[in-house]
Parts: C-alpha cells; sequence; structure tokens
C-alpha cells in the first residue's frame, strides 16, 4: 500500500491553467474524497494521478517514488470509471480477468484472485454473464472486482456511482465503505455529490476552480468551514446566507436585517467587535432554525417573524422555506411542526450555532 503526495502541482492545457499550486499529502490505507462543481479540476486531478494526463508543473509521489514520468501501467494504481469501461463481448470473468492476463499472471493465481473478488463483492454467480445482461449496479459491482483483482497501491474512483438510481447508489456508498475496510487499500474517490463525500470520505478535499477550499474531516468540514462557499457546498439542504449590518449597543453586536434586529451570542461577541458598523455574511444551517414552543420560550429573545412559502413533508421532519425580511431561509422542523404555507410564523435562530463570514474576503470569522 502507499500514499500520495502532490507538490505543487499544476495542469495547463494551452495558456488555460485548470489545476492551480495543488499541494496534498494522502495517508497510506486513507479514503480521500475529492468534491466540488462540475469543471471545478477533481476529476483533472485524479487522471494526473493515474497517468492519464502530463502533470504541467510540480510533482506527484506515490509511496516514494516520484511518479511525473511513470507510464500508466508502471504506477500500480486502479481505476473504477464513472462509465464502468466493461467489455461487452467478455464474460464477467473475463473482464476481471483481463488486466491479469496481460501481465501474464500465472492462471491459478488469475482464478484465485478472481472468485476471492466475485466472493467479496457476491457476484460469483454472475462470472459466466455478459455486462448486457447485468443490471447498473451489477455492473458497477464488476468494474470495482476487476480493479480489486489487481491489487494495487492505490484504487482511484471517478464518480463511480453517478449512473445509478438514488436507492441503488445508498446502497453501493454502504458497499464501497465496507470493501474499503476489508480490503485496506488508499483510496481516492471523485464525486460532486456531497452527500457521498460526507458518508465515505477519512478525509474530504473541497475544490473550487481549480484550487484547494479546504482539506479536513467531514464533520470538521461540516462545523468548521473556512469560507463562504465551502459553507454553502458542504450539507443537505445547504446553509442559509442573510447580510447583516453590525452595530454596537452597550459592548453587544447587534445584526440588523430587514427581517429582524437580534443580539449576537455571547461567544461572538469579541470576533464582531472590529466589525461595527460593517457588512458581514451570516451564516445558519437549516437545523438550527428553530419552532417548537420549548425552544422559543428558553430564547425568546432569539425569535423573529418569517413567512412560510413552501411546506416539504419528508416523513421524520419537514424542510420548510421561508421568507425572512426578503430573503429565503431553509428550516428543518420537526414532523410535528404547525407550519402552514403562506402564513406568518413564529421562529428562532439558535444564534450560538450562528457562521459569520467576511464579505470582501468570503473567510469565515469564526
Amino acid at each position: 500500500m502507499a500514499g500520495l503526495v502532490f507538490k505543487g502541482v499544476t495542469k495547463k492545457y494551452d495558456q488555460n491553467e485548470v489545476v492551480h499550486d495543488f499541494n496534498l499529502e494522502i495517508k497510506d490505507k486513507e479514503f480521500m474524497v475529492f468534491v466540488g462543481p462540475s469543471g471545478c479540476g477533481k476529476t483533472t486531478t485524479l487522471r494526473m494521478i493515474a497517468g492519464l494526463e502530463e502533470i504541467t508543473s510540480g510533482e506527484l509521489f506515490i509511496g516514494e517514488r516520484l511518479v511525473n514520468d511513470v507510464p500508466p501501467k508502471n504506477r500500480d494504481i486502479a481505476m473504477v470509471f464513472q462509465s464502468y469501461a466493461l467489455y461487452p463481448h467478455m464474460t464477467v470473468y473475463g473482464n476481471m480477468a483481463f488486466g491479469l492476463k496481460l501481465r501474464k499472471t500465472p492462471k491459478a493465481e488469475i482464478d484465485r484472485r478472481v472468485r476471492e473478488a466475485a466472493r467479496i463483492l457476491d457476484i460469483e454467480h454472475l462470472l459466466d454473464r455478459k455486462p448486457k445482461a447485468l443490471s447498473g449496479g451489477q455492473r458497477q459491482r464488476v468494474a470495482l472486482g476487476r480493479a480489486i483483482v489487481r491489487e494495487p497501491q492505490v484504487f482511484l474512483m471517478d464518480e463511480p456511482l453517478s449512473n445509478l438510481d438514488a436507492k441503488l447508489r445508498v446502497q453501493m456508498r454502504a458497499e464501497i465503505s465496507k470493501l474499503r475496510q476489508r480490503l485496506q487499500t488508499t483510496v481516492v474517490y471523485v464525486t460532486h455529490d456531497q452527500t457521498e463525500a460526507m458518508t465515505m470520505g477519512d478525509r474530504i478535499v473541497v475544490m473550487k476552480d481549480g484550487y484547494i477550499q479546504q482539506v479536513d474531516t467531514p464533520m470538521n468540514l461540516y462545523n468548521h468551514p473556512k469560507n463562504i462557499f465551502v459553507a454553502g457546498f458542504i450539507g443537505s439542504p445547504s446553509m442559509n446566507f442573510l447580510k447583516v449590518n453590525v452595530k454596537t449597543d452597550n459592548g453587544v453586536p447587534q445584526l440588523i436585517h430587514p427581517g429582524f434586529h437580534l443580539a449576537a451570542a455571547e461567544k461572538h461577541r469579541q470576533i464582531l467587535a472590529p466589525y461595527n458598523g460593517k457588512e458581514i455574511m451570516l451564516g445558519i444551517r437549516p437545523e438550527f432554525v428553530y419552532d417548537d414552543d420549548a425552544f422559543l420560550s428558553a430564547h425568546s429573545d432569539w425569535t423573529l417573524e418569517a413567512k412560510v412559502e413552501v411546506v416539504e413533508p419528508m416523513g421524520a421532519e419537514n424542510y420548510v422555506y421561508l421568507s425572512v425580511g426578503g430573503d429565503n431561509v431553509v428550516a428543518r422542523f420537526e414532523a410535528s411542526s404547525q407550519a402552514k404555507a403562506l402564513e406568518n410564523h413564529r421562529i428562532a435562530f439558535d444564534m450560538a450555532a450562528i457562521h459569520y463570514f467576511d464579505i470582501e474576503t468570503q473567510l469565515s470569522l469564526v
């Protein structure tokens, strides 16, 4: 097994730089997820690891070895593609064995590896079938099996679940996580789905426009985003953002907005003091907007009036879309919530859970 190290890696197409000064260390046996919107450079970075894209500048190490000029076949990596990329004329067994045959692996060893991978993935009964006779989830298992039999130092996965339906995606997420625990191998996984990233990764690299925005554990990204982009990208429904003016009154920063006038929580007062008379961005996650009587009674100074636009019952909870002083706010209320569409509704922000951001730098103040 091996870790990876990027040192100032960049990628240019002609004069267009699409990955900028990429510095990252991926530990041995770590499950690292690259996440970001389309066009952020995550797949290009993965393809540079695979050797399918040349590195314009910088250095990439797999283990102790500098691999900038090492051909893909000699990098000891295995890649799982979004499109499965199975050979339609071969059986499942043939697809899984093909790479080993090219390496002139002994027949008995090929058979052992293929059958062991098929057992791990629960596709032993499919070994004689061809890809056209398989469902999407079964094809994805075969693609994973073909990578597993290689016993590589590093697995690369490029949006492997994006072609599956929602239910199967959730199931395969769990399967890949279980598989990773059994194989104890380094995995680099690319996705645009932040839920996938949060549920699967040991750490996550959030990317935007070819730049790393933040590298952290899922919960640190969620609870301590470094900037507005990360705060808005991680979490579903995403964080609510409201521009507020800070006005200090008797040493207490007040947050002034067309829909409310609230005092900052005590733990944030020192942070906000330098912003007296300035505009900042307030961020609040949907689960920290409340409407139950107990919270409203306990925190009457955190309450405000909102207009309910839409209520989406989700079973165990409701997603409620509100208008607060002309701005949209999404809340996650208990299923027992009395919020009704087109009616005014009393809500409260948990001011202790608020995030604050500098509007110019976009960086977190908390």
